[in-house]
């Protein structure tokens, strides 16, 4: 049986055929900023960072992803820097290629940088790139993380003409942003996922791996992951976090390996 087959997509009135790998996985990156603000809330080293990293990719994760940012209120670019030699499985760091989030990634070689266009004291990302409008900067910062072996991914609105600007780019991969899918799912309302479909879809044509995060939860992990073809990883930290407070650390991290898990899809 090929590996690669086609299957009929849905999306609201119109139908589609895409080719899903039935071996895709749907990888697990766990988003660690949240430990980061704990411990830095009493200035101590409580709880351990480079501990709960461990712990977690020991407890089954795939990844491990953090977000410095400039004023460095969570992961701290020492952090960044430490991680390097705990981090066995896939390290992502996220944020804006600035110069010193530039140098700082070049320096820790992580496996993948995902590019997001957060504004300096951003509470937190809240909108992927114009691929158009900056398609030549980004160009240009791809290509310096790919000619240091760095896997590169865009975090982009779930639009296909942003998904076409960011092939041109040069980029590996998209991180589509799912706030608005949470949202929408959060209300009951399942059309929400449609905009990430067509998105998907277009991607798939390019050739390009898709990402995804923002708001994906226990809740919703499973129906997104069911309606996107070829999803490669997620990364989850705020509701992770949260959900371990009341469920613990190892048992979440291992209910959303379960949700991730591909879908029996009918040809």
């Amino acid at each position: 049986m090929q590996n690669n087959q086609k299957y009929l997509i849905h999306t609201s009135n119109t139908l589609y055929f895409c080719k899903v790998n039935r071996n895709t996985m749907t990888k697990l990156s766990v988003n660690i900023n949240k430990i980061a603000t704990l411990r830095n809330a009493r200035g101590g080293n409580v709880p351990d960072l480079l501990k709960v990293a461990a712990d977690i990719q020991k407890f089954g994760a795939h990844g491990i992803t953090i977000h410095p940012r400039p004023d460095e209120r969570h992961i701290r670019y020492q952090d960044a820097r430490d991680l390097k030699a705990i981090v066995h499985t896939e390290y992502n760091i996220e944020g804006n290629p600035q110069h010193n989030f530039i140098d700082l990634v070049l320096e820790c070689k992580p496996t993948q940088v995902t590019l997001v266009p957060d504004a300096v004291g951003a509470l937190t990302s809240n909108a992927g790139w114009d691929t158009i409008k900056h398609q030549s900067y980004l160009k240009e910062v791809i290509q310096e993380f790919q000619r240091n072996n760095i896997r590169t991914s865009i975090f982009v609105d779930a639009n296909e003409a942003m998904v076409e600007g960011a092939k041109v780019t040069g980029t590996d991969r998209i991180e589509l942003y799912t706030e608005s899918f949470a949202h929408q799912y959060g209300l009951g309302n399942k059309e929400g996922i449609q905009p990430f479909i067509k998105a998907a879809l277009k991607a798939n044509e390019l050739d390009l791996g898709i990402n995804a995060g923002h708001d994906l939860s226990l809740d919703n992990i499973r129906f997104f992951k069911e309606n996107i073809p070829n999803l490669l990883e997620v990364s989850i930290g705020h509701a992770l976090i949260s959900e371990s407070l009341y469920l613990g650390l190892e048992n979440v991290v291992n209910m959303y390996k379960y949700r991730l898990k591909s879908k029996k899809l009918k040809s």
